[in-house]
C-alpha cells in the first residue's frame, strides 16, 4: 500500500489529538487558545485531505477507511474532553446524542455495505452541514473564555445545541433512505 498525501495528512489529523488533550489540560497561560488552534489544525487537514485526493486523484480504500474514522474521533476526544472540564446535564446530553449518531450511522453504513447497498447511505448535504456546525461549536466550547463580554461558552453550547439537533436530522436522513432495506423490502 502506497501511502498517500490525504492519508498522510488523515494520520497526522489523528496524530494531533492526543497532543490538542495534553495542551487541554496543560497549566499554561493560553493553553485554551493553543487546543483551540490544534483543532482548528485538524479540521483544516479534514479539508485539505478531501481537496487534494478529489483534486488529484490520490484518493484510496485505506484513506476512504480512515478519513470518516479521523472525523469521528477528533469529534469524540474534544467532547469528552469538553463535558469532563464543564460536567453539565446539556452538554452531556448534547454530547451523548453527537457520539450516538455517529455510532449508530457508522454502524448503518457498515451493515448497509454488507448487504450491498451503500449506495443509499452517502453523505447527505444535511450532514455537511452538520460537520461544520459541530466544528464551529467545538472551537469556540475549546476557546473557553469569552471575547469583550461576548459569552463565547454560551455561545459555543447554543452552537453544539444546533449541531446536535443537526445531526439529528442528518440521522434521520440517513435512516429513511436504509429504512426499505431495514425492512427487508429492497427497492
Amino acid at each position: 500500500m502506497r501511502l498517500t498525501l490525504p492519508t498522510a495528512l488523515t494520520l497526522f489529523r489523528i496524530a494531533l489529538l492526543p497532543i490538542m488533550v495534553v495542551v487541554f489540560y496543560a497549566p499554561f497561560h493560553g493553553a485554551n487558545i493553543a487546543a483551540s488552534a490544534i483543532f482548528v489544525a485538524a479540521a483544516l487537514t479534514d479539508w485539505l485531505d478531501g481537496w487534494i485526493a478529489r483534486r488529484f486523484g490520490l484518493t484510496s480504500a485505506f484513506g476512504a477507511f480512515l478519513d470518516p474514522v479521523a472525523d469521528k474521533l477528533m469529534v469524540a476526544v474534544t467532547l469528552f474532553l469538553l463535558v469532563q472540564d464543564n460536567p453539565t446535564i446539556p452538554l452531556a446530553v448534547i454530547s451523548a446524542v453527537i457520539v450516538g449518531r455517529e455510532i449508530t450511522i457508522s454502524a448503518l453504513r457498515e451493515w448497509m455495505a454488507m448487504v450491498g447497498e451503500r449506495t443509499r447511505v452517502r453523505v447527505a448535504g444535511i450532514g455537511k452541514v452538520k460537520t461544520i456546525a459541530q466544528l464551529v461549536a467545538l472551537v469556540v466550547l475549546l476557546y473557553q473564555k469569552d471575547l469583550d463580554g461576548l459569552g463565547l461558552f454560551h455561545l459555543g453550547e447554543v452552537l453544539l445545541g444546533l449541531a446536535a439537533a443537526l445531526t439529528i436530522w442528518s440521522g434521520l436522513v440517513y435512516v429513511r433512505a436504509a429504512w426499505p432495506v431495514l425492512r427487508g423490502h429492497r427497492v
